[in-house]
């Protein structure tokens, strides 16, 4: 004969049945809504949102310097991929072609070489072609970066043994 009793009210181990299709909708707005504010908006202090701050950054951290040369795209785009961003390279490229033209920011971001598209929306040549560099974004003089501070969600791993 099995135990049916249930543990006292205020015991964290009471299983409480829910309708699942109200628990479905429910976990999925919640979901959406953490996509939304945490990847598709853009944050209020800068404008970027998260892609945008991890191309940024893995060009600076790549060498990308405005004082030094350019490189193809698709370094820029490796770069970020393997360090910051493993979504597939083609959300990356289209935030860094994006980020070359002008008539998509007020200030481009990138200095690109090569087709990066048109207002008219003729898509922008493959990355192989096409070259970026002078991230042009700056450091005041004598400041250094923290990866924390530009790129929330690349912290070091804790990976912890379980039995």
């Amino acid at each position: 004969m099995t135990d049916t009793t249930l543990p006292p009210d205020n015991s964290a181990e009471r299983i409480e049945p829910v309708d699942i299709q109200q628990e479905m909708q429910r976990s999925y707005i919640d979901y959406a809504m953490s996509v939304i504010v945490g990847r598709a908006l853009p944050e209020v202090r800068d404008g970027l949102k998260p892609v945008h701050r991890r191309v940024l950054y893995a060009m600076y951290d790549s060498g990308f310097r405005p004082d030094r040369s350019h490189a193809k795209s698709a370094r820029s785009v490796a770069e970020t991929m393997g360090n910051y961003h493993p979504h597939g390279d083609a959300s990356i490229y289209d935030t860094l072609v994006r980020m070359a033209q002008p008539w998509s920011l007020r200030y481009p971001l990138v200095d690109g070489q090569g087709n990066f598209g048109s207002p008219g929306n003729d898509p922008p040549a493959a990355m192989r072609y096409c070259v970026t560099g002078d991230a042009l974004v700056r450091l005041p003089f004598g400041q250094s970066m923290r990866i924390a501070d530009v790129v929330p969600g690349a912290r070091p791993i804790r990976i912890t043994r379980s039995s």
